[in-house]
């Protein structure tokens, strides 16, 4: 079995890549198609061709990670059976929970989620190293190398709803 990670965003790819590199990340590298995971919210030709070029009985387990994860994954009539089984990973209502939940903001964000988006809360309250929070790769890495990752995760499980065929990023880690 081989795995296609597929990732929303930069925050998840930081995220995720994080995790592999701390050693909490379930799935081995070695088991992943292209041997990473992918910055990509269907698949492209490039994905395709290395599904395409699999061993006939071999197939692929596709992990979706994201916000919300609504739209439909495109798969071809001519790999349909290597498809093994789609997943879908999410942090809702934005990535930014995980941060508001780390900086122990989660009480305060409840009390104006209904107007304000967690990217925006995160922007106007986060620093890292005195730089506000702005969502790029580098931010979410430093920042998260500097927590405990897992304490989080199972902060946000214990108060995060999902629907029924959503998982939580902590399903992933070890």
């Amino acid at each position: 079995m081989k795995y296609l990670i597929l990732l929303e965003g930069n925050s998840e790819k930081a995220f995720i890549e994080l995790l592999i590199d701390k050693g909490l990340f379930k799935i081995n590298v070695d088991d992943m198609l292209d041997l990473r995971p992918h910055q990509k919210r269907q698949l492209d030709s490039y994905l395709l061709a290395m599904i395409r070029q699999l061993d006939k009985d071999e197939q692929v387990k596709i992990i979706r990670i994201g916000d919300k994860i609504t739209d439909k994954l495109k798969i071809p009539k001519d790999i349909r059976e290597k498809i093994h089984s789609e997943e879908k990973y999410c942090t809702k209502p934005e990535f930014e929970i995980l941060i508001i939940i780390a900086e122990s903001l989660y009480e305060e964000y409840q009390k104006c989620k209904s107007n304000t988006k967690a990217k925006v809360f995160a922007k106007q309250r986060v620093k890292l190293n005195g730089k506000r929070y702005d969502n790029s790769y580098t931010w979410i890495k430093d920042y998260f190398a500097r927590t405990e990752i897992i304490s989080i995760l199972k902060e946000y499980k214990s108060i995060c709803n999902h629907n029924y065929n959503e998982y939580y990023l902590l399903d992933l880690c070890n």
